[in-house]
């Protein structure tokens, strides 16, 4: 007997589980994002992003206070935008600081009328040391803050989104040192620690897919930043092999991963998940 022909005529219609178009497709009111590393630099450029969406934002951090000028003008723009920021001292590497303050981070979120939605791992150092000169303290201290301190933010707030029954997006901040190895630079332990985080966002969103927990990496190129500007102080001559692999002509500032960070926590990306979004100029793209 010959095998059924079917049609897909008489396939049955998927169901539509896409978000609705919108002007709201991209935007974060209504919603509290706890940013680690969120003192300065990258961190609080992403939360100047997140309120731009009109998100609120829970910063955490090392640092006793964060930066002045910075601080003023990201609090100026959410009484702008009708939100809140607010900022909390705290070490990622303490696992039960991290969850204590997660968990205040949503009591206070819920009593505003905008929940726990996510967060943005983004605290990390970075250290450069010949390979065969690395003291193995160095590089787990390294490991502690850039790998279990990401898992410590990212197990806190699934957890409150899973406390909460949920839904949430997290996005974890990786390097495109996370795929290759950088030319003129020794960071051997930082590299292996952000290939560690997208192999960690791969595994966690295997587990917490079924909750609705998003969970993403976002991988810059190089970036203007204080800890990258103290590189090339100590390396002059890497800022002309990195701009020898520059397709746009240009190293990144911390501004071009505003839209990225924002895209990925809102839920214009909700089918996006265990992904690495790469924003590194195309110098991945080029030998």
């Amino acid at each position: 007997m010959a095998p059924a022909i079917i049609s897909d005529l008489e396939t049955p219609p998927a169901v539509d589980v896409a978000p609705p178009a919108g002007p709201g497709l991209f935007s974060l009111q209504g919603k509290t994002v706890a940013i680690t590393g969120g003192a300065r630099g990258l961190g609080i450029t992403l939360a100047t992003a997140v309120v731009e969406a009109r998100g609120a934002v829970a910063c955490l951090d090392i640092l006793q206070t964060p930066s002045a000028e910075e601080w003023a003008a990201l609090t100026k723009l959410a009484v702008a935008q009708g939100t809140t920021v607010s900022y909390t001292r705290c070490d990622v590497t303490d696992e039960v600081a991290v969850q204590q303050v997660m968990d205040s981070i949503a009591l206070s979120a819920e009593a505003a009328g905008a929940p726990f939605w996510g967060t943005i791992a983004c605290a990390g150092i970075q250290q450069q040391l010949p390979a065969l000169e690395y003291p193995a303290a160095d590089f787990n201290r390294i490991l502690s803050v850039n790998v279990t301190g990401v898992f410590n933010t990212c197990k806190a707030a699934a957890r409150v989104l899973t406390a909460a029954k949920r839904p949430g997006s997290i996005v974890i901040i990786s390097s495109m040192s996370g795929n290759i190895a950088n030319r003129g630079l020794s960071c051997t332990a930082y590299n292996s620690s952000k290939a560690a985080v997208q192999q960690m966002c791969r595994s966690v969103a295997q587990e917490w897919g079924q909750y609705g927990i998003r969970v993403n990496t976002l991988s810059p190129g190089y970036i203007r930043t204080a800890m990258t500007d103290q590189l090339l102080v100590e390396n002059p001559e890497v800022e002309k092999t990195w701009m020898a692999g520059a397709l746009l002509g240009r190293l990144g500032v911390p501004a071009d991963f505003k839209a990225p960070a924002v895209f990925l926590l809102s839920e214009g990306a909700s089918f996006v998940h265990g992904s690495d979004l790469r924003v590194d100029g195309g110098h991945c793209a080029s030998a």
